[in-house]
């Protein structure tokens, strides 16, 4: 380990965190919004368009396959080209296509901005992970990149809050989805040119480019000197290495099992994830048992006091406790806790139709939701991988996430048809057990400098699995 890693692993908290934190974390605000909105939108554009339930499916998860084309490219080349020289273009992206989509005229249109937009959303998670995660000090670290995905809770509260406010205010249901939509510029290009201005990774300079001492300079003006590291600590004596081939990242029987753990864990908890909040306002709305145009107003305002109650506490429980409780760890108790709400909303006779037990089964599915792999996904993700392939794994990763829930969004509204919200809870609850058991593929990161993640504990990490080792067992 350098001197300069060692200088970052110790800094304590400061303003540059801060920072760091609510520049990237804007993105994630942003990305939430914009995935979560668009389930009440396209109940507002379906019948002023008359799409088919196929094309309302397309319109909802369109971005997010277009998320998996971003998260691989950005990652990719963030670690090819530097995570400065193009961070804040899927930032761009994501401005261009929440415009865009305001204006639509028709559904072809809409599609196309959608898909551009979610180039960006997708682009935003190997980027802000990456970033914060070699910005950060070691004890901290878990918290400081949760803080960035958390800003996803408030992005998506801020979504249903605008909904209610012009489904309330009776605005005209043309004008409401669009207003809706191009909301989503807003956030995004409130940070390009903080994102533009931020300093180059140090970690990425001296590991893969071989300059050390000019990455600590950078930090330190962007820091308006808190960041002050020594002369001493300025000196790198690690010489470039240059940025992991694909092919040799891809051929590495170590780092293809890593993959499978975090891209695999990140799948199943997306399809359960986006499938069932994407259509959140279709799950209310059947356990209401309503119709009209009311009861969205009515779904939309539940829905907003289910996440404010149980969704949001999540997440920031998540980032204060889980550097204490371990990221790994933390993972297990979310995908239980989940699943066994899931598993009793699909087994408990009736439940459904019985509105405060289905909402208080559905509330703790939000909380270890957040208080567990929704936030540790992405953290995990950003950590296990080494500085010159770090973006690339969470890209792929991340990618290989929104395909998962591209097809829980697309998915849902068939298999609740089919099988009833029952049965495609009970699938939700497989989705969440065989991400209980790929978690067994990572290993744990908490407190540990990025640089000791050793292949060694990723073999580790697979022979447990190999050996039937219990999660019980784990040490942090």
């Amino acid at each position: 380990m350098s001197s300069l890693d060692l200088a970052m692993d110790e800094a304590p908290l400061s303003r540059f965190h801060t920072k760091s934190v609510i520049t990237a974390g804007m993105g994630f605000f942003t990305d939430a919004y914009d995935l979560f909105i668009i389930g009440v939108a396209t109940t507002l554009i379906t019948p002023l368009w008359h799409l088919s339930s196929s094309e309302t499916g397309l319109v909802n998860s369109i971005t997010l396959i277009s998320a998996f084309l971003g998260a691989f490219i950005f990652g990719r080349l963030s670690d090819v080209l530097g995570r400065k020289k193009i961070y804040g273009l899927e930032a761009l992206l994501m401005v261009i296509g929440a415009l865009a989509s305001a204006f639509a005229p028709n559904f072809a249109f809409l599609i196309v901005c959608r898909f551009v937009l979610g180039i960006g959303v997708g682009g935003d998670y190997p980027m802000s992970a990456t970033l914060m995660t070699e910005f950060s000090n070691r004890k901290n670290r878990g918290k400081l990149v949760g803080l960035v995905f958390a800003m996803q809770g408030l992005g998506t509260v801020a979504g249903y809050i605008a909904g209610l406010t012009l489904l309330s205010a009776h605005v005209s249901t043309d004008l409401t989805w669009r207003i809706l939509l191009g909301l989503g510029a807003l956030p995004a290009a409130s940070v390009l040119l903080m994102r533009r201005r931020m300093p180059e990774s140090k970690r990425y300079s001296e590991k893969v480019l071989g300059k050390g001492s000019k990455a600590a300079t950078d930090i330190e003006s962007y820091s308006d000197g808190i960041v002050n590291l020594k002369a001493d600590q300025k000196d790198s004596r690690v010489g470039p290495t240059g940025y992991m081939k694909l092919r040799e990242f891809l051929s590495n029987p170590k780092y293809l099992l890593l993959l499978l753990g975090t891209a695999g864990t990140w799948f199943v908890f997306d399809y359960a994830y986006y499938g069932n909040s994407v259509s959140a306002p279709l799950i209310l709305k059947s356990v209401l048992g309503k119709q009209g145009a009311s009861v969205l107003t009515e779904a939309l305002a539940l829905q907003l006091i289910i996440f404010s109650i149980a969704a949001l506490p999540g997440y920031y429980l998540a980032t204060h406790f889980m550097d204490r409780i371990g990221h790994r760890r933390l993972q297990w108790i979310g995908f239980i806790g989940m699943g066994t709400a899931f598993l009793l909303i699909g087994v408990i006779p009736n439940v459904t139709t019985m509105i405060t037990p289905f909402l208080i089964l559905f509330g703790i599915s939000y909380f270890f939701a957040e208080f567990g792999p929704n936030t540790t996904t992405f953290v995990l993700s950003s950590e296990v991988y080494p500085t010159r392939a770090r973006a690339t794994g969470n890209g792929i990763s991340a990618g290989v996430a929104k395909i998962g829930a591209f097809i829980g969004v697309y998915l849902f509204p068939i298999i609740k048809t089919d099988l009833g919200i029952t049965g495609a809870l009970k699938l939700s609850f497989g989705m969440a057990v065989i991400g209980l058991l790929l978690t067994l593929l990572i290993p744990e990161p908490a407190q540990k400098s990025l640089e000791s993640i050793s292949s060694t504990e990723i073999v580790e990490a697979a022979e447990q699995v190999i050996k039937g080792t219990s999660f019980v067992s784990e040490q942090s």
